[in-house]
């Protein structure tokens, strides 16, 4: 895929022509290959897949270890449309062991019953988002596929990833959770730099929802797959992308819940 932003200008060309940093080079992924081997080996586990350029990462590595290495899709029912083409068109030209694992209930319906999107409704009980879209799902993932997780959570794009993968003098891209689980992340301590760099060189297949958020003029450092709609960073101009890109959507999805006209 090509992302131009001027004629005879290819983008992922440049990115692939730069020189692979120390964390992301040759030497960077033959130590990487073995860790990842090692540690599908101890806990089993899947890759967790959200279509997005840091778990296609990821994926792409554990794939060279393990080709018939599970993989996970969390599925809340409301991602780009994009994602969902994209992730049926990967799994067959990759011949991926796909695991789709939905949110029950859809996130639409936990929204909507929560009477926090409509001022017409009665507000009901707080919503755990985090059990909802990740803890609950995740729970499934392991008792069907057991203890390990493969994921492209980096480091350099919030505080609180930062936290996750330094706090007790842990550096290694290891995540020990309380339920028995194990995470790795492989490209832990990659920069977004780093990230794109791999994927240009490799000519890896991207999600065309990124090239769609150029084209709409979105910042970079806002080309984060997530849901359509959470309730989270309502004020980085999500909605408003969201509306422009995608307005049939915006409009069904505003159908339920009206206060989504009043944030954008």
């Amino acid at each position: 895929m090509r992302y131009t932003s001027e004629p005879g200008l290819d983008l992922t060309l440049l990115r692939g022509l730069r020189t692979p940093s120390a964390k992301c080079g040759p030497a960077a992924i033959g130590a990487i290959l073995p860790r990842i081997e090692a540690h599908l080996a101890a806990h089993d586990g899947y890759v967790a897949f959200s279509g997005g350029k840091d778990s296609l990462i990821v994926l792409d590595l554990a794939r060279r270890v393990e080709p018939e290495v599970p993989v996970v899709f969390f599925d809340s029912g409301l991602d780009y449309p994009e994602t969902y083409d994209y992730l049926t068109e990967l799994a067959h030209t990759w011949r991926l062991d796909l695991h789709r694992i939905p949110t029950d209930p859809p996130l639409l319906q936990v929204l909507a019953d929560s009477g926090h999107w409509d001022h017409s409704a009665p507000v009901g009980a707080a919503v755990d988002l985090h059990e909802v879209l990740i803890t609950a799902p995740s729970r499934r993932a392991h008792e069907l596929l057991g203890a390990g997780e493969l994921w492209g959570v980096r480091a350099d794009e919030s505080a609180a990833r930062r936290h996750l993968y330094t706090r007790g003098g842990r550096r290694d891209g290891v995540i020990s959770r309380a339920d028995g689980t194990t995470a790795y992340g492989p490209i832990w301590d990659w920069t977004t730099t780093d990230v794109w760099a791999h994927i240009a060189r490799h000519r890896l297949p991207v999600n065309p929802v990124y090239a769609k958020l150029r084209e709409l003029g979105v910042p970079e450092q806002q080309h984060r797959l997530s849901h359509l709609i959470d309730g989270g960073h309502l004020d980085r101009g999500r909605l408003t992308w969201l509306r422009r890109g995608w307005p049939a959507i915006f409009e069904q999805l505003a159908d339920t819940l009206p206060r989504l006209r009043q944030l954008t």
